[in-house]
């Protein structure tokens, strides 16, 4: 299923669009009780039951350190041979549109996604498919590059450049 994610504004966190104050931020992984407040008739576009369910994905969450219990953004993700796949990414209902909260939801994720593949020991890299209209966004926001189709993917330096912005300390340890 091609993805349909945009990149407000790649951000060193979350920030508040109101005040412009930067929140830290955790991905951790999905927990079966998360289920409960990440429905459709909550507002959540995707089934996230079928994807945590799925053996092959593995399901994370971002949360505001502060506020743990509020669910940002969620992105399912795969290991493939020689790469992370983002299999599906949503932004919470209360971060959509004009009246979002934080910016910076759908770029933490994609550089949590970065971070997890060189963790994997594949330099970076990670994989999508992006709908059509949004393929020139993916590459000039993410620095994504078209490989065929409407298959992309974000290599080595590309995803340094977002590890760095989201999660500096990774290449510091």
């Amino acid at each position: 299923m091609p993805l349909d994610f945009e990149i407000d504004k790649l951000t060193h966190s979350l920030e508040n669009t109101s005040t412009g104050c930067v929140f830290f931020t955790e991905v951790l992984p999905l927990d079966k009780t998360d289920l409960k407040v990440i429905s459709k008739k909550l507002g959540w576009k995707f089934n996230w039951k079928t994807e945590f369910i799925a053996i092959e994905n593995k399901v994370f969450k971002l949360v505001l350190q502060e506020e743990p219990k509020t669910i940002q953004g969620i992105v399912s993700l795969k290991k493939d041979v020689d790469h992370i796949f983002i299999n599906l990414i949503e932004t919470a209902p209360h971060n959509y549109g004009k009246s979002k909260r934080y910016y910076g939801v759908m770029g933490n994720l994609v550089a949590f996604a970065c971070k997890l593949s060189f963790v994997s020991g594949f330099e970076g890299c990670i994989a999508f498919i992006a709908k059509t209209k949004l393929i020139p966004h993916y590459e000039k926001e993410l620095g994504a590059e078209l490989l065929w189709g409407q298959r992309m993917s974000i290599e080595t330096d590309s995803a340094i450049n977002l590890i760095e912005k989201y999660y500096p300390e990774f290449f510091n340890k």
